[in-house]
C-alpha cells in the first residue's frame, strides 16, 4: 500500500484537522497575549479547564494501559525464546530512550527562563514529601474503588500491577477479562479524543496567558523543546540503531530505504498503526519469518515506544524547569521508573504520548500540571518525529530479533564489514 493511498483515504479538509486548529489556537492566543496583555493574562482558566478534563480520565488510562501491558506479555509467553528475546530487547532500548530524554533535558535545560512557578504556586500547592513507612503506607489504598476514585496515581499503579499480574497468572482463563480491558482501553481513548477536540481552546488560553504575562520571550523555550525532541530521536536512530544494526548484521540505511513509505506515513499521519500493515509486509521481504514479524511488531507497538519515551522524559523535565524546580537524582530516577510502566500501549493513538505524560505527572504533585497546556500547543510538531521513531524502532527490533532467531536470509542480511556502509 502506497503512502498516497493511505494518507489520501483519511484526508480531511485542512481546516477540520486538529493540527490546523491547534496552530490557529496558538496563533490567536499569541496575538491576544501580545496585543492585549492584560486580557491575555486573565485567560489561564481556559487552559486550566482543559488540563482538568485530561486529569479526569488520567487515572483510568494508567490502570488500563498497565493491565493491558501485562496481558500483552502474557499472550507471547508461549513462544518461549522469541518472547524472552523480544521483551528483553524492548525494555533495554526503551530504557535507553528514556535516559536519552533525561540526559538532553539536563544538558540543555529547555524550560529554564519560562518562570511558570510564579503562577503554579498559586494553583498547585506542592505536597510535603513523605518518607519511610508513611510513604509505603500511603501507596496502599483503602479499597480498589478508593484508588480509582481518589486519583492518587501511585495507588492506581499498585492496583494495576496486582490486577495485571493476576491476569498473567490465570493464563487462558483470563482472556474474557483481557478482551474487556482492551475494549475499555479503546473506549477511554475515544473519550480522550472527544476531550482533545477542546484542545485548541486550551491552547488559545495558554498562549494568551503565557505571552500576556511573560512576553514573546516565552516562545523560545517551547521551540527549544521541539528541537531537542528531534535531536534526541535522531541520536537514537543514527547512533543506537546503527549499533544494533552492526551487531545483528544488516544495513540500517538500506532497511530505511525499504520501509521509506511506512516512515512517511508515520510522519504525516502521526499514527503508528497506519504504517503497521506495510511495515509487516516489508519485514517479511527483508527475510524475517512471518511468526517473528507477527509477534515482535504488534508487541513492540505496546512495549517499544522509543520516540515517545524520549519525549515524555524530556517534556517532564521541561515542565519542572519551567516551574523553577531542580529535580534531584532520586526524583528523576522515580520519573524513569514510572514512565517505564506508563509508557506502554499507546503507539497507535495520535497524541497518546501526551496523554501518558499527563497521567504520569499526576504522580509528582510538585510538578505543576499547568505546564501541560503550554506543551500541547507544540505537541503536534513533536508527535511527527516521535511517531516516525516508534515505527523505525519496531522495524529495527524485528530485524534484530530475527537475526538472534537465526532467520533473515534476505538481501539485507549483510556481512559485518558492509553493515553500515550503504
Amino acid at each position: 500500500m502506497s503512502a498516497t493511498s493511505v494518507v489520501g483515504s483519511a484526508r480531511k479538509p485542512f481546516y477540520n484537522t486538529l493540527t490546523f486548529q491547534l496552530v490557529l489556537g496558538l496563533a490567536a492566543g499569541g496575538a491576544v497575549g501580545l496585543l492585549w496583555p492584560q486580557i491575555g493574562a486573565q485567560l489561564n482558566p481556559l487552559a486550566a479547564a482543559f488540563v482538568k478534563l485530561i486529569k479526569m480520565v488520567a487515572g483510568l488510562i494508567v490502570f488500563l494501559t498497565v493491565v493491558a501491558g501485562f496481558a500483552q506479555i502474557k499472550r507471547g509467553a508461549g513462544v518461549g525464546r522469541l518472547s524472552l528475546i523480544s521483551v528483553c530487547y524492548f525494555e533495554v532500548v526503551s530504557t535507553l530512550a528514556l535516559l536519552i530524554g533525561l540526559t538532553i533535558g539536563n544538558l540543555f535545560e529547555p524550560g529554564k527562563g519560562l518562570a511558570l512557578h510564579a503562577d503554579a504556586a498559586t494553583a498547585f500547592k506542592p505536597v510535603a514529601p513523605v518518607q519511610g513507612v508513611d510513604f509505603v503506607m500511603s501507596i496502599i489504598p483503602k479499597t480498589v474503588v478508593d484508588a480509582l476514585a481518589g486519583g492518587i496515581m501511585l495507588q492506581i499503579l499498585l492496583v494495576a500491577l496486582l490486577f495485571g499480574y493476576a491476569l498473567y497468572a490465570m493464563g487462558e482463563k483470563s482472556k474474557p477479562v483481557v478482551d474487556l480491558v482492551n475494549l475499555l482501553t479503546d473506549a477511554t481513548f475515544k473519550v480522550v479524543n472527544i476531550i482533545l477536540k477542546l484542545a485548541p481552546i486550551g491552547v488559545f488560553g495558554a498562549a494568551a496567558f503565557m505571552l500576556g504575562k511573560y512576553g514573546i520571550g516565552a516562545l523560545m523555550p517551547l521551540m527549544k523543546l521541539v528541537g531537542l525532541v528531534y535531536l534526541g530521536c535522531l541520536f537514537l536512530i543514527v547512533v543506537v540503531f546503527s549499533i544494533v544494526a552492526w551487531l545483528t548484521r544488516f544495513s540500517l540505511f538500506g532497511f530505511f530505504r525499504l520501509i521509506r513509505e511506512e516512515l512517511i506515513i508515520a510522519f504525516t499521519t502521526t499514527s503508528s498503526e497506519a504504517a503497521l500493515p506495510g511495515l509487516m509486509k516489508k519485514l517479511e521481504q527483508a527475510g524475517c519469518s512471518k511468526a517473528t514479524v507477527g509477534f515482535v511488531v504488534p508487541t513492540g507497538y505496546s512495549l517499544n515506544l522509543d520516540g515517545s519515551s524520549i519525549y515524555i522524559t524530556l517534556a517532564a523535565l521541561f515542565i519542572a524547569q519551567a516551574a523553577g524546580l531542580d529535580l534531584t537524582f532520586a526524583q528523576q530516577a522515580g520519573l524513569l521508573l514510572v514512565f517505564l510502566l506508563t509508557s506502554k500501549g499507546v503507539a497507535g493513538v495520535t497524541g497518546g504520548a501526551f496523554v501518558t505524560l499527563s497521567a504520569s505527572l499526576l504522580m509528582f504533585p510538585e510538578i505543576p500540571a499547568e505546564g501541560l497546556a503550554l506543551i500541547l500547543g507544540v505537541d503536534r510538531l513533536m508527535d511527527t518525529m516521535r511517531t516516525l521513531t516508534n515505527v523505525a524502532g519496531n522495524g529495527v527490533a524485528t530485524m534484530a530479533v530475527s537475526y538472534w532467531q537465526k532467520e533473515r536470509v534476505g538481501f539485507l542480511a549483510l556481512p559485518p564489514e558492509q553493515v553500515v556502509r550503504e
